[in-house]
């Protein structure tokens, strides 16, 4: 059950996106995906689920490609990227997730319609379940994101940027419900150029510039000479001096 991604190339019109990247997640693994902007590491979430075309690479799940498996994949893309205007409820916007697995002409029927009320319960958002998307504040809407994707029951899970423009109250349900999954033995890949203390309940960090400059946990990652590399001038560490390296025993 792991997810492998071997020398996946990304150009664009003659100009490097990706530099043959490779990496594997096992099961129960919340890595995340750092770097500064423009870094690649939307390029890579999309290029992973074929929205954008790769110059080259192989990316498999269970030892099969991924693209002929997305169904297993519950991808959040970046809140820019959505539509707040589509004058559409939250209560649909999750109900999508089940309409996908079921298919567009089948009607859902009541084990759905619990998925997607217990979803909605798990972020707090069981409330507000008439409202419309646009209506609401940033972290609710990232939250609503977020239950659609616990309503798709998947495999893995592809956030970007799920931290971006949110309250603390959303983003200690993200963490919380990220840790649930991993725990559940779900894969997880976070991209963030922001991540606050969030970082310290990582397992692994993947460390990008269009190449792979360091994959480890975060001690081993975030230091200052991997942070040059990254971000081509010294910057201080955002690990906090006591961090746990056995946070999740």
């Amino acid at each position: 059950m792991v997810l492998d991604v071997q020398q996946l190339a990304v150009d664009y019109r003659g100009v490097l996106g990706l530099d043959r990247i490779s990496f594997q997640i096992q099961p129960g693994q919340l890595v995340g995906i750092v770097g500064p902007n423009g870094a690649g590491k939307s390029t890579m979430l999309k290029a992973m689920l074929g929205l954008i075309p790769a110059k080259s690479g192989k990316i498999q799940y269970c030892t099969c490609p991924l693209h002929r498996q997305l169904e297993r994949v519950a991808y959040v893309p970046q809140r820019s990227q959505i539509d707040w205007d589509y004058p559409i409820t939250v209560w649909n916007v999750v109900m999508m997730a089940r309409t996908r697995q079921l298919g567009w002409f089948r009607t859902p029927g009541r084990p759905s319609k619990e998925i997607v009320k217990t979803a909605l319960e798990r972020v707090e958002m069981d409330t507000l379940q008439h409202r419309r998307i646009g209506e609401l504040s940033g972290g609710q809407q990232q939250r609503v994101f977020l239950a659609r994707a616990l309503a798709q029951q998947a495999d893995l899970f592809f956030f970007d940027e799920p931290f971006t423009g949110v309250d603390q109250k959303t983003e200690a349900i993200l963490i919380k419900i990220f840790t649930e999954l991993r725990t559940q033995g779900k894969i997880l890949l976070i991209s963030s150029h922001d991540w606050g203390d969030a970082i310290t309940q990582l397992d692994r960090l993947l460390l990008l510039n269009q190449r792979l400059i360091a994959d480890g946990s975060p001690q081993q990652v975030m230091t200052p000479e991997n942070l040059k590399q990254a971000y081509g001038t010294t910057l201080r560490s955002p690990l906090p001096p006591n961090l746990d390296s056995n946070l999740f025993c």
